[in-house]
């Protein structure tokens, strides 16, 4: 396992992505998909899939 140091200055050999203060909040990203970004059928259509595979769950474990 190599080692490596934090310290300030000196010869750091990796960078790191970004830094923040501890009471500044975490940069925002942008969301790659987002159920808000999906229109409304788009959204009821999802909601009646995910429905009924929940309802086939119940259905196998009762058999």
């Amino acid at each position: 396992m190599a080692r490596h140091s934090h310290r300030r200055g000196g010869d750091n050999r990796h960078a790191h992505g970004h830094t923040h203060g501890p009471t500044v909040p975490h940069p925002a990203q942008t969301a790659s998909w987002s159920i808000l970004r999906m229109t409304l059928v788009t959204r009821l259509g999802a909601a009646l899939a995910v429905s009924a595979g929940l309802w086939a769950v119940v259905l196998m474990a009762m058999r």
